[in-house]
């Protein structure tokens, strides 16, 4: 009889250990499961959060949308590029823009002209003679947008993108660029102290221009550029949309600005 209660006792003892082991898997289990649903609810949290900040952000940059080019199809560009006249010197000397007239003569629309362009790309610093040119020929008849369009290869090019909408922000969007690509080599080398130097050397406020870069305000605007350009064939820069044509600089510019000209010429002697 005694033999028989010791027996029995270690039968005892481990369904009490089986019991245990089994309630403590099913509590990790538990808590594994409400770790998951957590995680998974925090996930969405914070997707939903950037959700609405997207949308706060594409908000507010429709309060800046200009007029929306109905040949390329074009949802809608923020305004300030087309109201800002490019200078006619020298990339490196960059005085205040001055306003031009958006509708164009007599109150025709001026023709849209978007540049998809890069601001560590060598061939964008050699399109602004013809930009330049072009603006001396048409006036306020043309409207020059730029558009965004980093690549890859090119490492500090989504930043300057950046940069050069807070330099819109700050009243001087183009005289920025042109003094950007007048150093392009440099940019490959400084980055975005590279960035920041040429906003102060422009009398902007360069402290702002790195908070910008930090907190990345405009990086929506350089993503919604870039997904435009990508869904219209853009692969290089520079690249030119105006009549719903679209003219491909990044491997050759020869010839591109005489086809911009007979294009605009076109499209101004059917609004007479």
């Amino acid at each position: 009889m005694t033999s028989g209660t010791i027996s029995s006792e270690p039968d005892s003892q481990a369904e009490r250990g089986d019991r245990t082991g089994q309630a403590g898997q099913a509590e990790r289990a538990g808590r594994a499961g409400r770790a998951e649903q957590a995680e998974q609810a925090e996930q969405a949290e914070r997707a939903e959060q950037a959700e609405r900040a997207g949308q706060a952000e594409r908000s507010e940059r429709g309060d800046r949308v200009g007029r929306a080019d109905p040949r390329s199809g074009s949802v809608g560009v923020r305004a300030g590029w087309e109201t800002c006249l490019m200078s006619d010197s020298s990339p490196t000397s960059s005085p205040a823009p001055a306003p031009v007239p958006a509708s164009g003569t007599a109150g025709r629309p001026a023709v849209v002209l978007d540049i998809w362009c890069e601001l560590q790309c060598p061939d964008c610093r050699g399109a602004l003679d013809d930009l330049r040119a072009l603006r001396e020929r048409y006036g306020d008849r043309l409207e020059p947008r730029l558009r965004h369009f980093p690549l890859e290869k090119h490492k500090h090019a989504f930043a300057a993108a950046q940069a050069a909408e807070e330099a819109l922000e700050q009243g001087q969007g183009w005289p920025y660029i042109e003094a950007v690509l007048g150093r392009v080599e440099e940019l490959d080398r400084g980055g975005e102290a590279l960035l920041v130097e040429i906003a102060r050397e422009l009398g902007l406020d360069a402290e702002e221009f790195d908070t910008a870069l930090i907190d990345g305000r405009h990086i929506l605007i350089v993503d919604a550029d870039q997904a435009e350009g990508k869904a219209i064939g853009v692969t290089g820069t520079p690249t030119y949309v105006i009549g719903g044509e679209r003219l491909d600089g990044g491997k050759s510019q020869a010839g591109l600005r005489e086809r911009i000209e007979e294009i605009a010429d076109r499209l101004l002697a059917e609004q007479a």
